[in-house]
């Protein structure tokens, strides 16, 4: 279908945007960088041609608009906007990526190969997703613009999602949430982070969004009065000590707002830090940037008393994703706490532009020091140079990598590791060296003996104590959080159990023909549920690592096939209650059943999940099991449902498709967190007012009582949201409660 002139009309101002924009950010300097520009535009053009998107758009304008997002918001090159130009035509056009590189060069061709989406045979134990994402990042071993392209596209799907049916929309606001606000923020994407996060909710949770912006919208005069007062004399002393300055304010994200009123569960009327003033300076060539920074933080400190434990130094320690700046809380009029936040151009450039700005003033530096991001992106390139053979445990470790917080601790020497937040002491051991992290048995914490379990805490010295006996444990899994910790015990893991493998099928071949019977498929099917494992390479590693000793091996051949039919006939009764018992083999039973018996055809099976609890009046989304068919519900809020949504995105089932029970008869579980101080009747009263009262059954209690203050967690069944917050709000009333609430597992 041709474009009519208004589309024609349309793409020539887009085009116009961009040329525009490659100007102001001196993306081409030469004719030659030009024509580099322009041939991609009109082979893209022309290979789009007719092709328009599910909002009506002609679909140039989309990577016309990825390449603006890579120009004007990251401030990329020359050739990421002709990858960006060229982006989707690869996969959806009759190009291929040798023409590519015939065309332009072969750097574009591998650029285009890497935003391509995998397409063809998928491996049989991964999603079609998590393969994607696996050759997405795998790019990152050679060149990381590949990456923020991928982003910035991502950004533009996001900005013209509403266009997408709602099923659509979880999958793909799943995968953002997911993989791309993390990988935005580990790039330093700080932008481009928060305005994701924003869309992600914006279409997950559009009441919510709207609630908190018009909320926002609303106390905007008041605060903008609030904010003059507060800058107007930070301004005055500025001025007085003749700095270059922009002092702005700004509003935090609706998703940041609605984050913190949901983890704290308090009303958007007491978030109290809604904003932050943000000072941002020109440098003068001496002193030094960081003195001229502690300067402004001086003069600010001067005029509102500071809160001690909020201050921030990451001009002296920089973030691992490369931000620098100074962050202090002040205490400003009418008693109300701001933070204030202190940059120089630099570092409001690399804030704000992330990965492109870094490297742009790390290329104008005489400096070589690898610094936070050169360190992360090696350890990544070390990661992806072995990936796994599973497509999701790939993209579950790679995921470590993407960890928000930081704390910094040091060798014995001095020397400083970057680790995420809740890292223990096998991180560090490993991220100082993989032979240390597998031969570490303890270690000295400020000179303190301690496990390799513990955690550690910012400003720790560590010191790890090794064994050449000791080994890696299954158990340390548990415990590392870091992908390169987690990567380097799975591969000993596996190579272990390979060995294990081998030595147990050696060795039941061996116990099978001492008894005369030959390893089979029907054999192995017996010996599986017996030993409660689920497919033969785990019984077999079991057998080898000596856990199942198959002492029991004769008992088991012995069992008759007319005992599994009487088994199986009772299983077909209604009511079964045998179904936990019965290991039942088919192949024993089969032949000898009449040929009218047909196997039952069941509705799917709907299941609540464990991890979030949820109940009728919680919004909702299903997840369907591709292999038993069976349905888990979760909350749309569940970590544990966006992790599935990102990696198996067409299993997802909307909220539209589930109907909950009407029958009244029907109850669900949900816990409550309660806190109070303790007297004398407290317990008799709560379990009264839910037993009696509410008429609901109580699954678990556990309160515990200690310097006058009591606490714990009740677990009940209640039909629906509704029942549930009636309650709460009943149990608030009990004299000495003073706080109540849902426990959210997620």
């Amino acid at each position: 279908m041709e474009y009519s002139p208004q589309d024609e009309i349309l793409i020539e101002e887009k085009w116009q945007e961009l040329v525009d924009a490659c100007r102001k950010n001196k993306v081409c300097r030469k004719e030659d960088d030009w024509d580099f520009v322009r041939r991609a535009y009109f082979l893209a053009k022309e290979a789009h041609k007719g092709v328009r998107r599910r909002s009506g758009e002609p679909y140039i304008i989309h990577p016309i608009e990825v390449a603006l997002i890579a120009v004007r918001e990251i401030g990329l090159g020359k050739k990421s906007v002709v990858a960006a130009l060229l982006h989707d035509v690869v996969e959806d056009t009759e190009y291929t990526v040798e023409d590519i590189e015939r065309i332009f060069s072969p750097k574009i061709a591998y650029m285009v190969d890497g935003l391509t989406k995998m397409a063809g045979v998928f491996n049989a134990d991964s999603t079609e997703q998590a393969e994607y994402f696996r050759k997405v990042l795998l790019t990152l071993s050679d060149d990381v613009r590949v990456i923020i392209i991928k982003i910035a596209d991502r950004l533009h799907n996001m900005r013209t999602l509403g266009a997408m049916p709602h099923h659509k929309q979880i999958k793909i606001t799943s995968e953002t949430i997911y993989l791309f606000v993390p990988l935005a923020y580990r790039l330093g994407l700080h932008a481009i982070k928060s305005e994701l996060e924003d869309l992600c909710m914006r279409y997950r949770f559009p009441e919510e969004y709207a609630e908190i912006k018009r909320k926002i919208d609303e106390t905007e005069p008041e605060r903008q009065q609030y904010i003059e007062r507060f800058m107007a004399p930070i301004r005055e002393v500025l001025d007085r000590n003749k700095f270059q300055y922009e002092m702005t304010a700004r509003v935090k994200s609706v998703y940041s707002i609605w984050n913190k009123m949901r983890r704290k569960e308090i009303p958007f009327e007491e978030v109290y830090d809604l904003f932050a003033i943000r000072i941002v300076f020109k440098t003068l060539p001496f002193p030094s940037e960081k003195t001229q920074c502690w300067q402004i933080y001086s003069c600010v400190t001067d005029i509102y008393t500071p809160k001690p434990d909020r201050l921030r130094d990451w001009i002296s320690i920089p973030k691992s994703n490369g931000y620098e700046a100074l962050h202090s809380t002040v205490m400003g009029p009418d008693g109300i706490w701001v933070e204030v936040q202190v940059r120089t151009e630099r570092m409001d450039d690399i804030a704000e532009r992330g990965f492109a700005a870094h490297w742009k003033y790390k290329h104008a530096s005489i400096s070589q020091e690898e610094d936070g991001l050169d360190k992360w992106l090696r350890k990544v390139r070390e990661a992806l140079s072995s990936p796994t053979e599973s497509a999701v445990e790939f993209l579950d470790n790679f995921k470590l990598s993407l960890y928000k917080s930081d704390i910094v601790v040091f060798t014995p020497k001095g020397e400083a590791h970057s680790l995420p937040y809740g890292a223990s002491v096998l991180d560090f051991a490993y991220d100082v060296h993989t032979k240390i992290g597998s031969h570490a048995i303890g270690a000295k914490i400020n000179h303190k003996m301690v496990p390799v379990t513990a955690r550690l805490n910012t400003g720790d010295q560590v010191e790890v104590i090794t064994a050449e006996s000791a080994r890696p444990k299954a158990e340390w899994l548990d415990v590392v959080v870091t992908s390169r910790a987690r990567q380097s015990i799975q591969d000993y893991l596996k190579g272990e159990r390979q060995d294990n493998i081998e030595y147990g099928m050696q060795l039941l071949e061996e116990r099978l023909k001492d008894r005369n019977v030959v390893l089979s498929g029907r054999v192995l099917r017996k010996l599986m549920p017996a030993y409660d494992c689920r497919n033969k390479d785990e019984l077999y590693s079991k057998i080898g690592a000596g856990i199942i000793t198959l002492d029991n091996l004769d008992a088991l051949l012995k069992e008759n096939s007319s005992t599994k039919i009487l088994k199986f006939w009772r299983l077909l009764l209604p009511g079964s209650k045998e179904e936990e018992d019965v290991n039942l083999d088919l192949d024993d039973v089969a032949p000898t059943l009449d040929d009218t018996i047909h196997h039952r055809v069941e509705e799917p099976e709907y299941y609540m999940a464990d991890c979030c609890e949820p109940i009728p009046g919680d919004k909702v989304v299903g997840y369907r099991d591709p292999k038993t068919g069976r349905i888990t519900i979760h909350k749309s809020t569940c970590d544990t449902l966006i992790k599935l949504a990102a990696q198996a995105g067409d299993n997802i089932i909307g909220d539209s498709e589930i109907k909950w029970s009407q029958q009244k008869a029907v109850s669900y579980l949900a816990t409550i967190e309660i806190q109070g101080v303790d007297r004398a009747g407290i317990i008799l009263d709560l379990t009264r007012l839910i037993t009696t009262d509410f008429n609901i059954n109580m699954r678990t209690i556990s309160i515990h009582s200690h310097d006058g203050i009591f606490e714990g967690t009740i677990g009940i069944y209640v039909k629906d949201i509704e029942s549930l917050n009636s309650l709460l709000d009943n149990i608030r009333h009990i004299k000495g409660v003073d706080r109540v609430k849902r426990l959210l597992s997620t």
